[in-house]
């Protein structure tokens, strides 16, 4: 028969070499931990998602922004070179009035009468139209007829010019004559600067 002693130390023994099986209680807060850890892990899958679509949402927006980003640039630059266009036809336009003033500031009396009347000539619209309407069979705006009534008060002038340049050569005084007014058409036609008007047949071999 063995001692207390002994067989309290073989019992022992036994225990620790056959350790005894967990409880419900331990399986439980085992599964509790795992479950708590996937949740931690799918968390910080969830949020590098975010990240990563945050991320891809910037990069396309940036991307967006670039296209109409050159629009504005294109419309800047459009209205900066019309305002310098303007801004150049401004000055030209001063340049061109402070000449002209010059040039009438140094005008004889005579020269200055002449200038003046040659400003408020003009051919009756009515008349111009009429012409045109005649010679087209067409009726035609009011824009066609100022320009055409500027025309002709061009080629008048320099048909009296020419005029003007004869009778001196002539050594005549004026005013014109029909013969001034002739010879004017005449040179003007020799230069080229008159089509000609007269009808020629082309025959055709």
């Amino acid at each position: 028969m063995a001692a207390p002693g002994e067989a309290a130390r073989a019992e022992l023994g036994a225990a620790e070499q056959d350790p005894a099986p967990a409880g419900p209680g331990a399986e439980e807060a085992a599964g509790a931990g795992g479950a708590e850890a996937g949740e931690a892990g799918g968390g910080g899958e969830a949020r590098a998602e975010a990240a990563d679509g945050e991320g891809r949402s910037a990069g396309a927006e940036a991307a967006d922004g670039e296209e109409p980003g050159l629009q504005p640039c294109a419309a800047r630059k459009a209205r900066l070179e019309l305002k310098e266009r303007k801004e150049k036809k401004q000055k030209v336009d001063e340049d061109e009035i402070q000449k002209m003033q010059i040039l009438v500031s140094s005008f004889s009396e005579e020269q200055l009468n002449r200038y003046e009347m040659y400003r408020r000539s003009a051919f009756p619209k009515a008349a111009i139209k009429r012409l045109i309407q005649s010679i087209t069979g067409t009726s035609v705006s009011q824009n066609v007829v100022i320009a055409m009534s500027g025309i002709s008060k061009v080629f008048v002038g320099e048909v009296v010019e020419e005029a003007l340049d004869v009778c001196e050569k002539w050594g005549e005084l004026p005013p014109l004559q029909p013969k001034h007014m002739r010879e004017a058409v005449r040179r003007l036609k020799s230069r080229g600067q008159i089509p000609n008007s007269k009808y020629k047949k082309i025959i055709f071999h």
